[in-house]
């Protein structure tokens, strides 16, 4: 067996004395493992770290093995994460949660783009956090959890002032049509409805509403599994930042 695409590599682990466990995200083939040999070596470590666009070469035996891949770099990100402390929090935000969430050997091509593009802002403090933030609303939509914010919940689709977003259902509701429930609902600030350029406190926002979407919908889905404590590390970097 055999295949070669482009990915980027999420994680590492250590293998006997010279070899890798790798595992990358790719187009065509999902999230998907295999050994690296040599790749504690001087040559391959700087290239085998986290958010590295790889062109990558799979083989194994049988399809269901391990493999082996030989890797060549596309490009290194580790520069422009490792100038900014919160560009490094949001490319280990990502990785860990494309972990979390990745079904083994399953292709989500639209999510990668996504993801390429927003591992390719890494660096850019301005845009960062609002591009993070729709990748979340993207990555909930590709994992079947995608909030429905085309229209009032509760007073239809030809209701203005979309102010909230049910906790339980993922649609949006009108501040007319919340009532006396506003209280119970999750804010919804007008970056998630791509109202373009955000302050960072619309954008922490928004951060509130994935946040219930992934760790009460989504993460129960998975088996319960704790949300990756670097999602949290990064939101409250961010936060940081808001209130410094």
């Amino acid at each position: 067996m055999e295949w070669r695409d482009q990915g980027i590599l999420l994680s590492t682990r250590t293998h006997g004395e010279t070899s890798v466990i790798i595992e990358v995200f790719t187009p065509e083939h999902g999230r998907h493992a295999g050994v690296v040999r040599g790749g504690t070596s001087r040559k391959l470590a700087p290239v085998l770290q986290p958010g590295a666009q790889l062109d990558l070469r799979w083989r194994a035996r049988l399809e269901d093995h391990i493999g082996t891949f030989t890797v060549e770099p596309v490009r290194s990100r580790a520069a422009a994460s490792m100038g900014d402390r919160l560009s490094l929090a949001g490319l280990n935000a990502v990785t860990a949660l494309l972990l979390f969430c990745l079904p083994d050997r399953e292709a989500h091509g639209r999510l990668y783009r996504r993801t390429e593009a927003l591992l390719d802002l890494l660096g850019q403090g301005d845009v960062w956090p609002l591009a993070y933030l729709n990748w979340e609303m993207a990555l909930l939509d590709e994992m079947g959890f995608g909030l429905d914010l085309s229209g009032c919940a509760v007073m239809g689709p030809q209701a203005n002032d979309l102010s909230y977003v049910s906790p339980r259902s993922g649609r949006a509701v009108s501040r007319a049509g919340a009532g006396e429930w506003a209280d119970r609902l999750l804010p919804l600030p007008a970056c998630l409805l791509g109202a373009g350029p955000a302050p960072d406190a619309e954008v922490a926002e928004g951060f509130q509403v994935t946040g219930h979407f992934l760790q009460n919908h989504l993460a129960p889905e998975l088996g319960n599994k704790p949300l990756p404590a670097a999602r949290q590390r990064f939101v409250d970097r961010f936060r940081a930042r808001l209130e410094g």
